[in-house]
């Protein structure tokens, strides 16, 4: 609880900066976008790499990565970002606390999540009753996820215990002390605790066990951008938006190359596992009405959980941006 306390509480101080300026942001042909150390960032190493090694284009665009989502979010509300990649759930608090002055441009993740173990007795969520669970994410999407699936299968949290860490590293530590352990982790630290321990297996992928509740679709990732900044610069949202697209396409179908690039990033520390890898992420671009539809329904079932967690309410409709025509 004081983990996600303090989640919350630094998502706040960040948000009550934005909420409080009335500066104007200014048309610009540089664009700041920031990432977390993952998924999200895999998507966009094509487009980072070109953005490098190319210097001919209208935009130029810059990227950083970041460990935590709550230095994402710190560094987006303080204005040091203009483009943010974060938890989906985390786009719903900004845009609540600033009173809607946060869109979604894309999402960008689907689902990430798996349960790791080498205890042959789990097959599944229904197995977890009486046991207990090692995870990352309190506060956020792991946690929330863990917590719908569970109910969606007859199991109480009481029924659990869920030991958070605050990295994906240290599950993995536990895993591999730990046979009997269970882990849930993302991509790509799940392939890479399996590709380090044999005896490690990839027993559920969570976004199967969601698919299963028929609520829709699981989101992991979203990209946000301040309303003022992209009525200010709709020629750099339009043309981030084309990039990203084509970025995680690319991902999608050369993974060899992407690993390459994933592992010079430092995201993970060598190709051959970023290459298992990158099919599992569910990378995934999203936008408009699509968009719309896969974000606003998963939104919908994390407020009937923990309103808190989007939050305090559903977003309205100014929460999804709308290509602009010309």
């Amino acid at each position: 609880m004081k983990k996600k306390m303090m989640l919350f509480a630094a998502v706040a101080m960040s948000v009550s900066m934005l909420a409080g300026t009335s500066v104007t942001a200014l048309a610009q042909d540089t664009a700041r976008v920031g990432s977390l150390k993952g998924p999200t960032s895999m998507g966009l190493v094509s487009f980072m790499n070109e953005a490098e090694t190319e210097d001919d284009e209208d935009v130029q665009f810059t990227f950083e990565m970041m460990a935590a989502a709550d230095e994402v979010s710190a560094g987006f509300t303080s204005g040091d970002l203009d483009i943010a990649l974060v938890p989906a759930n985390i786009a719903s608090i900004l845009y609540n606390k600033t009173e809607g002055k946060v869109q979604v441009i894309d999402v960008n993740t689907l689902g990430v999540l798996y349960i790791v173990t080498a205890d042959e007795s789990i097959a599944g969520v229904a197995d977890l009753k009486g046991k207990t669970i090692y995870s990352t994410g309190k506060g956020q999407t792991p946690e929330y996820v863990l917590n719908y699936l569970l109910e969606a299968n007859g199991i109480s949290q009481d029924d659990v215990t869920v030991e958070f860490k605050s990295e994906a590293t240290e599950v993995v530590s536990v895993l591999a002390q730990d046979e009997s352990a269970i882990g849930i982790l993302p991509q790509p630290f799940a392939t890479a605790a399996c590709k380090q321990n044999e005896n490690l297996k990839e027993v559920c992928d969570l976004t199967q066990e969601w698919d299963k509740t028929g609520k829709g679709t699981l989101v992991t990732g979203v990209t946000i951008a301040k309303k003022d900044y992209i009525d200010a610069n709709p020629e750099v949202i339009e043309e981030f938006l084309d990039e990203h697209e084509d970025s995680i396409e690319f991902a999608e179908e050369d993974t060899a190359k992407t690993a390459e690039l994933v592992a010079a990033a430092g995201i993970v520390e060598k190709a051959p596992i970023a290459e298992a890898a990158i099919p599992k992420c569910n990378l995934k671009y999203l936008d408009g009405e699509e968009m719309k539809t896969a974000l606003g329904g998963y939104l919908e079932v994390l407020m009937e959980q923990n309103p808190e967690s989007i939050g305090g309410s559903l977003p309205g409709d100014d929460f999804y941006y709308t290509e602009t025509e010309d």
